[in-house]
């Protein structure tokens, strides 16, 4: 999408999303963008990071605590440590993440917990391993 024809909502969208994933991230995924998912970009640069996560009702970390327990509820492996990942610029802690798959455990099912802590002790781990990744 060209600047000219980015929406206020996509601009708007694109810093959170930066803000929360990092230039790294949001880089790599703009660099493979193509023809195809060009769209599905801007609905989720508009919808999730320009409408839902640019409210003010909560703030970053708490959002990304919702975010961490939904992804790991619905068994979205990928997502969820994408989401621990961007913990780094959330603030949202271990101990956050560990309350927040308590209560997954409780209403979506132990296996689904269960299955999203051993994804997220494995990124928590390669997070540990390389304190500062490139940006």
């Amino acid at each position: 999408m060209s600047e000219k024809h980015q929406s206020e909502r996509y601009k708007a969208g694109m810093v959170v999303r930066r803000q929360v994933l990092g230039d790294a991230h949001v880089d790599r995924a703009s660099a493979q963008m193509t023809e195809f998912d060009a769209d599905f970009q801007t609905f989720i640069t508009e919808g999730a990071w320009g409408s839902v996560w640019s409210r003010p009702g909560f703030t970053k970390r708490e959002r990304s605590i919702v975010t961490i327990a939904l992804l790991a509820a619905l068994g979205q492996d990928d997502e969820v440590a994408m989401h621990v990942r961007a913990t780094r610029n959330t603030r949202a802690t271990k101990e956050d993440i560990k309350e927040a798959l308590l209560h997954v455990a409780v209403y979506a099912g132990v296996p689904a917990a269960n299955h999203a802590i051993k994804i997220v002790k494995k990124t928590l781990a390669e997070m540990e391993a390389d304190p500062e990744p490139g940006q």
